[in-house]
């Protein structure tokens, strides 16, 4: 039997290993039971561009006929934040987005999303594996032509909802008229046919079906993406890249010489627009390992800072409870007021692009605000591929406060909420956190320039040894 656990962001394993038909048919039947035992009675079902998508979202599809629980099932691809904005729309219980986000093709997924239309929370997911049976059912499941004549499936096309929300959004027409060029990278992923419908005459790279991507894993990191680096740097007809990861939840951007924009300048860019521009208010939920100049922005604006655990989860939740206005996390997931509590690459890279077109203004420009008002910095992190015992070892050190220096960089204070965060002064500062579970260790790094990263961290290499 394989054990189902739910990691971070849902269950994922590697087709045809441990992600099989069975397997898909009992967490399917855990998410049922669970369902039927909240006096639940609809779901929204979609998939992703991965191998054998259909055939999955069809099978959990087929598991919720069984149990009598009503099916809105997408046509064709979906991103992850369709579905969500599609629990929504049609007033359904809970989604189900089969998909491995930014995983290797090897892997699918499966990902659960409440009602309020962002991730399930901790709770119910360990109330879901506990109903997940020891194996599938032998029942006969019902035909699809069946659920439809039973009133049990409906085929929603969540693809046009998702478009017509955008479209009473945002200002279309000031982006198309405006000096924006946009560079798209889908990576092969099912954010493709969005920014094709909304912007047909960008640039586009590995925008058609292809669920291999090249062997490639969906990550929007620059590593990744040196083929839209390349293509900004070298085409002085385009200014901006955009990039989304397999599911479209998360966002990678560049500027117009081809330079990576992370997700720290994109949060302060979201911050300054949405409150300076759009004259929006709110708290500010970021995760521990984001920069601290959201912090020094969120002060000079006057707006409430709360730092989160890292994990998505932890900022949807807090936005369903509390008026957030910028919600994010270093790795690329992204959410703002006046949307789903969710993560949404595509949303994101419009809000940037609005933003650029309604003052005229390049994406370096607009980080040249920032920098005038938080100082000019850079961060980068590094995984080092160490065994278990030397990983858990480094962090016991940590928990013993025994690094009083990270080589000739003194530590001035730390903080713990995920990880060690070890300050030298008021704009250097080494982050260690342990993956749950792989041997390696994050180190994450931030200085006023990347040669000061990069000083950092090999001090900070130096020094764990």
């Amino acid at each position: 039997m394989t054990k189902i656990k739910f990691g971070t962001d849902g269950w994922r394993a590697i087709i045809a290993q441990e992600y099989t038909v069975d397997n898909v048919k009992r967490v399917s039947e855990g998410t049922a039971l669970w369902m039927k035992a909240q006096g639940f009675t609809k779901v929204v079902i979609g998939h992703d561009c991965r191998f054998a998508g259909k055939l999955f979202a069809e099978t959990t599809t087929r598991i919720m006929g069984l149990h009598g629980i009503r099916v809105n099932l997408a046509k064709g691809f979906v991103s992850t934040p369709m579905v969500s904005l599609g629990v929504v729309k049609t007033k359904s219980d809970l989604g189900v987005v089969i998909t491995a986000s930014h995983n290797p093709p090897s892997y699918n997924g499966f990902k659960l999303k409440s009602a309020f239309g962002g991730p399930t929370i901790p709770k119910d997911i360990a109330a879901v594996e506990a109903l997940v049976p020891d194996t599938a059912t032998e029942e006969s499941l019902p035909t699809l032509e069946q659920m439809m004549d039973d009133g049990l499936l409906n085929y929603v096309d969540l693809e046009q909802m998702y478009i017509d929300h955008v479209v009473a959004n945002f200002d279309l027409e000031a982006i198309k008229n405006s000096h924006v060029k946009l560079a798209y990278d889908a990576m092969y992923g099912a954010g493709m046919n969005v920014i094709k419908r909304l912007f047909p005459d960008a640039h586009m790279l590995h925008c058609d079906y292809n669920p291999s991507f090249m062997g490639q894993a969906p990550e929007p990191i620059h590593r990744n993406l040196t083929e839209l680096s390349e293509t900004l740097a070298n085409n002085s007809n385009l200014n901006l890249g955009l990039a989304n990861d397999g599911d479209a939840d998360r966002i990678g951007m560049y500027d117009e010489d081809g330079n990576f924009v992370d997700s720290h300048h994109l949060l302060l860019l979201l911050l300054l627009y949405m409150h300076q521009y759009k004259k929006m208010t709110g708290k500010v939920i970021v995760t521990f390992s984001v920069t601290d100049k959201m912090r020094k922005m969120a002060e000079k604006f006057g707006l409430d800072i709360q730092v989160t655990k890292i994990g998505f989860k932890y900022i949807a939740e807090i936005m369903t409870q509390e008026d957030v206005v910028v919600g994010g996390e270093e790795s690329g997931g992204l959410a703002v007021k006046g949307h789903i509590p969710e993560r949404d690459g595509i949303w994101m890279g419009l809000l940037i692009m609005e933003f650029m077109a309604k003052t005229g203004k390049s994406i370096k420009e607009l980080i040249q605000e920032v920098y005038d008002i938080v100082g000019t910095f850079a961060f980068d992190r590094d995984d080092l591929h160490i065994d278990n015992d030397k990983k858990w070892a480094i962090m016991d050190n940590c928990k013993a406060n025994a690094y009083t220096a990270m080589g000739k960089y003194e530590v001035q204070k730390v903080e713990n909420i995920d990880g060690y965060k070890f300050y030298f002064s008021d704009d250097e500062w080494v982050m260690i956190r342990p993956s749950g579970t792989e041997p390696v260790l994050r180190v994450y790094a931030q200085a006023p320039n990347m040669e000061g990263v990069r000083d950092l961290l090999s001090n900070t290499h130096a020094t764990l040894g």
